[in-house]
Order: structure tokens, then C-alpha cells, then sequence
């Protein structure tokens, strides 16, 4: 946390990082069709121009209206259409309704980021509410649209991946993955360790409170599981038995018949993989991704292995390499002790999430850049697929 005796400082830099993030979003969408800013294949996926929308909103709600006088804000139903689920603001379009809204256009949503940035300039330079308090309000908006960016990647893949036609979001091809070396696994003792965040960078309060865990001896991969790898699970069968799934996993494989990881399609007795480049032949090198708790989970269970808890994988963060999927772990996402929700809508953002979901660490391809650190919390529910995610085993 800045202190205000430093703080004119530290808004300067702020108000470079807030320009750069924000053109960030607006590159991620250029390759984007006026037609695929409006697709919400299924509720957790948003339309690309909500996203855009919802993070202005954001800088708009809880930066220009209550501390830049005179303020008037772009449009009132704005409130409506992009807030998320802060219940502290208001009434909002329900999730399942985004990609219903084919009013405000594209067009409409960047004269609104137009509009915002413009005023945000104003604030910046007039350095009225310069404080602590407003400076803490600026880096969570900023660290927020970084997490929208990485929804952004990830729900544009969904929706052209999803197109019948396979179309590409870029014409760059990646690279044959190099043959992996086989998974060592790294021991580490058991004794008595320190997880959390602490320090005076940016974190969110899901990290916050640092303090002791006691971890029995174990021992994690040094590399995450290869697409060839989990191709052997498959051809062993691994869909097809039960043995090796949680129950809510093994209703999740029949009710949707699911038979490979998302974006595998085998076309002509060949496996095929859609990325943003469009549908190539898969790559068995490639770290796999995509994959939910349950699969992660039942794959780490056939190799008679499990996946790390979070506290496993923090303590051995710096001895292994990530930063390519969000890993997951065997740790149910709960608050750490005395955490505390902050007052107002700010006290949303994190602590009413904290039931039925588990806990992925690391970051991903996606990731934006400056956006990861070991402490990170992310978390999904257990049947998710749609973000970057992989396996790492442990024992």
C-alpha cells in the first residue's frame, strides 16, 4: 500500500500503466469481425464488446463519478448493461443475456472507452484525490481489466472455436512443440512453511494474510502433462472408467459424453486441435490445455499419482517452470485465516466466490504480462475448460 506522502509519484506511473493497458484491450479485439464482439456461445463466455464495456464501466463507477467533479457520465443505462454482479451498485442484465444486446453497438462501446479515457486523463492530470485510498482504487481497476484481457483471449477462442468454419484469430503459426524430457518429480521435506502475500506490490485480498502451513513430505512434477501423455489416458480407456473419476466428474462424462479436452476433434481417425490459428494437427509435444478439475483430477488418479494443493505448489513455485496454463490444484477455494471483505462494492470482488470452486495457480499464455506472481489466487468451478488450464501432478 502506497502511503500519501509518496503518492504524486506513484500516479504518474499509474496513468502510464492505465494507458498501455487499455490499448492492450483494444488489440486484443483488432483481428475481431464487427460480428464476433456479439456472440455468447454459453454463459460463461461474454461477448468480447461487454468486456470492453464492463472494464470502462468499471473506471467510470468507482474512479470519475464520485471523485472527478462535475463528472457526467457517458450514458445512465450503461450501469444497467455493464455492471457484472456487484449487488452494492445496482440492477444489471442478467449474465445469460449479454450476447442479447445488439444495442449499444461496437461503435457506441469505443466512443464510451473514448469518452472515459479522455475524462481519465483529465483526473490524472488534475491530481485532485490523489491519495492512498483512490491510488489502491486505480490498481484494482487496472489488475482487473488485466483479468478481463486474459477472459477476452480465452472467450474469443470459444467463440471461433465454436464456429463451424474454424475460422483463425490470427494467421501466425506456432512452432512444433520440442519433444518433452520425461516429468522428474522434485521432493520437498515436511515441515512447517509460509504462504501468502506480503509486501508492498499489488495483490488481491484473496492473498492476503500470510501465515504458516504445515506440509507433509511430498513431491510435484517439474513440467506440466504433454498433449501425448493425456492422448495415453484416453486410448487406455480413460472415459470410459469410472474407477478413476469423482462422482460429480463421472456424471459430468455422461451427461455431456465427453470423449477428449476441448477444441480435440479427430477428423479422418486423426486428432485435430483448433487454436487461435485455426485447426492443425495436434501437436502430442504441446503442453495440454483446457482441461477441467474433473479430467485433471481423474488423469493424475490413473497415473496413481494427485494434484498439488495450493500450498504444495507455492512452496515449490520457484523451483519449477509456469506461467504457460493456470495449474490446478487439489485445494478447495476458502478464505485464508483472518481474511476480511472490504466495505462497499469493493468487498464483492472476491470473498463471495469463496464456495464450490477450486483453486489454479500460476498463469497462462493468456496471462497479460505483469499479471502473475506465486501468490496469485484464481479459481473456477470444477467443470470449467475454457481457460488456459493444465495438470501438474503431485504425490
Amino acid at each position: 500500500m502506497k502511503t500519501d506522502s509518496n503518492i504524486a509519484s506513484y500516479f504518474a506511473e499509474l496513468e502510464t500503466r492505465y494507458l498501455a493497458i487499455r490499448q492492450h484491450s483494444t488489440h486484443i479485439c483488432t483481428p475481431l469481425a464487427i460480428e464476433d464482439y456479439v456472440v455468447q456461445p454459453i454463459v460463461d463466455v461474454s461477448p468480447p464488446k461487454w468486456h470492453l464495456g464492463h472494464t470502462t464501466w468499471f473506471f467510470e463507477t468507482f474512479l470519475l463519478t464520485p471523485h472527478l467533479p462535475n463528472y457526467q457520465v457517458f450514458d445512465s443505462q450503461y450501469t444497467y448493461v455493464f455492471n457484472s454482479y456487484y449487488e452494492t451498485v445496482g440492477a444489471r442484465v442478467i449474465r445469460t443475456d449479454r450476447g442479447n444486446l445488439s444495442r449499444p453497438s461496437v461503435e457506441d462501446i469505443y466512443r464510451y472507452r473514448s469518452y472515459v479515457d479522455e475524462h481519465m486523463r483529465v483526473f490524472f492530470q488534475q491530481r485532485l484525490h490523489a491519495t492512498a485510498s483512490v491510488a489502491a482504487l486505480l490498481e484494482l481497476g487496472l489488475n482487473h481489466e488485466q483479468q478481463h484481457q486474459e477472459l477476452l483471449v480465452t472467450d474469443i477462442k470459444y467463440i471461433l472455436g465454436h464456429n463451424p468454419l474454424f475460422p483463425p484469430y490470427t494467421k501466425e503459426i506456432l512452432p512444433v512443440s520440442p519433444t518433452p524430457l520425461p516429468i522428474e518429480m522434485i521432493p520437498f521435506p515436511a515441515g512447517l512453511y509460509e504462504i501468502g502475500f506480503e509486501g508492498d506490490g499489488f495483490s488481491f485480498d484473496n492473498e492476503l494474510g500470510k501465515h504458516k502451513v504445515y506440509l507433509q513430505e511430498f513431491e510435484i512434477g517439474n513440467r506440466l502433462v504433454s498433449n501425448g501423455e493425456y492422448l495415453q489416458f484416453m486410448e487406455d480407456g480413460g472415459y470410459l472408467d469410472f474407477r478413476h473419476w469423482h462422482a460429480e466428474g463421472w456424471d459430468w462424462v455422461k451427461e455431456n459424453q465427453v470423449k477428449s479436452p476441448l477444441y480435440w476433434h479427430k477428423i479422418d481417425n486423426q486428432w485435430m486441435y483448433y487454436t487461435l490459428s485455426g485447426l492443425h494437427e495436434l501437436d502430442l509435444d504441446a503442453t495440454l490445455n483446457h482441461i477441467n478439475f474433473f479430467e485433471a483430477s481423474a488423469y493424475a488418479n490413473w497415473k496413481g499419482m494427485r494434484l498439488p494443493t495450493e500450498a504444495e505448489w507455492e512452496i515449490a513455485s520457484d523451483k519449477i517452470d509456469w506461467g504457460t496454463r493456470w495449474e490446478w490444484t487439489g485445494s478447495a477455494y476458502l478464505p485464508y485465516p483472518g481474511f476480511k471483505k472490504e466495505p462497499g462494492a469493493v468487498g464483492e470482488y472476491n470473498g463471495k466466490f469463496m464456495v464450490n470452486q477450486m483453486v489454479l495457480r500460476g498463469a497462462s499464455d493468456a496471462t497479460s504480462p505483469g499479471h502473475s506472481r506465486k501468490t496469485y489466487r484464481n479459481f473456477f468451478h470444477a467443470q470449467h475448460q475454457w481457460q488456459y488450464t493444465g495438470i501438474r501432478l503431485a504425490r
